[in-house]
């Protein structure tokens, strides 16, 4: 078995996972290594979902009755749990959403319906990156429409990183907002966050980080960020599906206008007009995802007690040794950064001139689940000039052994193609 340094107890940390138990296609042991696109869930989550609908389920804040209220408790506490998760300076900076998606589309709409100094219209510009992902391009693509401002981007260097060379030219005086990802789901690049943030405060511009591949796998301190909004989701971070957060300045989040409205996010409402509470619940109307946020406050404690300087150590030993490996097989081209220095835990790669499809496809015969396609980052194909790639991915649960059944499998999708 080859050993690393840095790895975690993955035997005794896969025991808390059932999914990894699993055998398909007629005895094939599970190899997961599609973590980008969505993590398993330990049993500490599942049993705290079960507990809350079994023992606590009810809406929350309005109710006087004590399953009300304990919900309450529960909600409200995941919410503390994220808070710290994040360092965040004050519980209310923290926004419960059902994903990373609706957490930037909250962004844009806020700053598109916003008065000066925030807002966005046809004398502004908004900045984004060529290697984000699509929910970090539609939404600013559909507020330049709507309000008229130049949509602008960062482009790629051959190696996968942004090319910062024309940042003054790209972030200028007109610049509103600059929304870019921190952890490419595609390249696995590692953004330069304090050089672009930089250069957005020089201007005054906000700025706006997607962390959806970031908060699962290192640690994350908005405050040393320093960006005005953070976007990040539950399901690949342990958690449930339908639970994203974001977080915003506090100063901006009580000038910014609402984006969705109905019940919780009032504060009085008459024929004529209403008027809203105080953030979070202004951006939270309607009944919450309640069950998911204690999920996701589940998750977090997991994560927390393993460390996630330790997830971080773990996941570099096991990329530097993915990178080294997949240099072994031949034709396989690796589309993004090919060391293992300031680079995630996805690693997207084609394989001669053998579709990603078909690679995939011949994979999970063999048990092993990776990803396929342009991972909702088409842009990044298009630059690179493929149709897409094969993207494997990993988390702390991920062994060695996995990336060297990864390694034989492609060496039998090419003996398949011959």
């Amino acid at each position: 078995m080859t050993q690393l340094p840095g790895l975690l107890d993955t035997e005794a940390i896969r025991k808390d996972f059932p999914i990894l138990d699993r055998q398909v296609h007629d005895g094939q042991k599970l190899v997961y290594l599609d973590n980008a696109a969505t993590s398993q869930k330990p049993r500490q989550v599942l049993d705290a979902l079960n507990e809350y609908y079994e023992r606590y389920n009810a809406n929350v804040h309005r109710g006087v009755h004590v399953l009300a209220e304990e919900a309450t408790a529960l909600y409200e506490g995941a919410r503390d749990k994220v808070a710290s998760f994040i360092n965040a300076p004050s519980r209310d900076e923290v926004i419960f959403t059902k994903n990373a998606s609706e957490s930037l589309n909250l962004v844009a709409n806020m700053l598109g319906w916003a008065d000066e100094p925030y807002r966005v219209d046809h004398e502004t510009e908004i900045v984004i990156t060529e290697m984000e992902h699509h929910s970090n391009i539609v939404p600013w693509q559909l507020l330049s429409q709507r309000t008229g401002a130049k949509l602008k981007w960062f482009g790629l260097t051959d190696d996968g990183r942004l090319d910062l060379s024309n940042i003054d030219e790209i972030i200028t005086e007109k610049t509103k907002i600059v929304s870019f990802v921190l952890v490419s789901n595609i390249l696995g690049t590692v953004n330069p966050v304090e050089a672009i943030v930089r250069r957005a405060q020089e201007v005054g511009a906000l700025v706006c980080i997607d962390a959806s591949q970031a908060a699962p796998h290192m640690p994350l301190d908005v405050q040393s960020l320093q960006a005005d909004f953070v976007a990040f989701t539950g399901h690949k971070m342990c958690g449930p599906t339908g639970i994203g957060v974001l977080w915003g300045r506090q100063e901006l989040l009580e000038d910014l206008p609402p984006f969705l409205g109905g019940g919780e996010m009032i504060e009085t409402v008459s024929m004529h007009s209403s008027t809203y509470a105080p953030a979070p619940h202004k951006f939270e109307a309607g009944t919450p995802p309640i069950a998911q946020a204690v999920g996701l406050g589940a998750a977090i404690d997991y994560l927390q007690s393993i460390g996630m300087d330790k997830i971080l150590a773990h996941e570099h030993a096991l990329t530097e040794y993915a990178v080294k490996r997949l240099g072994e097989v031949p034709d396989l081209r690796i589309i993004g950064p090919t060391t293992a220095e300031d680079r995630g835990a996805a690693i997207s790669f084609t394989l001669g001139d053998i579709h990603p499809h078909d690679v995939g496809q011949v994979l999970d015969e063999q048990g092993i689940a990776v990803r396929v396609g342009h991972h909702c980052a088409r842009p990044v194909c298009l630059r690179y000039g493929i149709p897409a790639t094969t993207r494997a991915s990993f988390y702390l649960y991920s062994t060695p052994a996995e990336i060297d059944a990864l390694v034989e499998g492609l060496e039998h999708v090419r003996n398949f193609f011959g």
